[in-house]
């Protein structure tokens, strides 16, 4: 009989810790060279920029803007190379203090109801307003130069001159100017024969990349809180919201009412007769 060690005991240990998982960059990285993917392939695919995939692929999320971005960053590129977001995701809140508590719906609902809608000047009130003042202007100029010239005939004759009773004096109405209702493109400052949009962050800060129809690139970049950027082509905007959910759009003048949530990316493109009707 040995004394020793059975086979079983020979066994290799297996370590079954979270620690001989792979990071979630090293498994994005790998499933993106088992499916024949380069990094330009992959921002090619989900528009995301190629730094932060390799920022991504090397576990670094500082360059996605907060957990919502690395989030949404790593659901777009799990779906790319073929992988389940799921576990990438649990993986990530494990490591970063939990997932970020969910905006409640009914309140963003609300909020959405009762946010005033944003006007630009109002161009056509102003303008009729100066015709109002210019021929208000005209007309007392008028009457004072014919009161002035009464008074000289009275100082020069002695006598002031009577006016003929027999004729009626003909009632001269100023002619009223309509006021026409503002419309979305007045309100928007739209120019005619071009595709604008306007991007405004509402409710948080959100990354945005907009393309004219060329390919070439207009705005690369976070938009803070409060700010908001309009772009102009002469055929198409090509854009991408990193968290659609915390901005307010507007296309040629009408505002686009989507059910977008915080952290989504949305890959958007509009031409002149956005939004179609119907």
């Amino acid at each position: 009989m040995s004394i020793g060690n059975s086979p079983e005991d020979e066994r290799p240990f297996e370590d079954v810790s979270d620690e001989s998982r792979p990071s979630i960059g090293r498994a994005l990285k790998q499933a993106r060279i088992d499916a024949g993917l380069t990094v330009d392939d992959v921002t090619n695919a989900t528009r995301v920029r190629i730094a932060i995939v390799h920022a991504i692929e090397a576990d670094n999320f500082a360059a996605c803007g907060g957990d919502v971005y690395a989030r949404g960053h790593i659901r777009t590129l799990a779906k790319a190379v073929h992988l389940d977001p799921a576990p990438l995701l649990a993986q990530y809140d494990d490591s970063h203090g939990g997932r970020p508590a969910p905006t409640p719906a009914a309140p963003l609902f609300e909020a959405e109801r009762i946010r005033p809608e944003r006007r630009g000047p109002n161009w056509t009130a102003a303008m009729v307003a100066a015709i109002v003042a210019v021929i208000g202007f005209v007309g007392f100029t008028a009457f004072k130069g014919d009161d002035s010239g009464g008074k000289s005939a009275v100082a020069e004759g002695g006598s002031t001159p009577t006016a003929d009773k027999t004729t009626p004096t003909p009632k001269t109405d100023k002619p009223k100017v309509p006021k026409p209702e503002p419309s979305d493109s007045a309100i928007a400052a739209v120019p005619q024969g071009k595709v604008t949009v306007q991007v405004s962050a509402v409710d948080d800060e959100s990354w945005i990349s907009a393309k004219d129809h060329t390919g070439k690139l207009l705005f690369d970049g976070l938009l803070k809180r409060g700010d908001s950027k309009t772009f102009q082509d002469s055929e198409k905007i090509n854009l991408v919201l990193g968290s659609a959910g915390a901005v307010d759009l507007y296309v040629n003048g009408k505002k686009i009412e989507d059910d977008w949530q915080p952290g989504a990316v949305e890959h958007l493109t509009y031409t002149k007769g956005d939004p179609q009707a119907g």
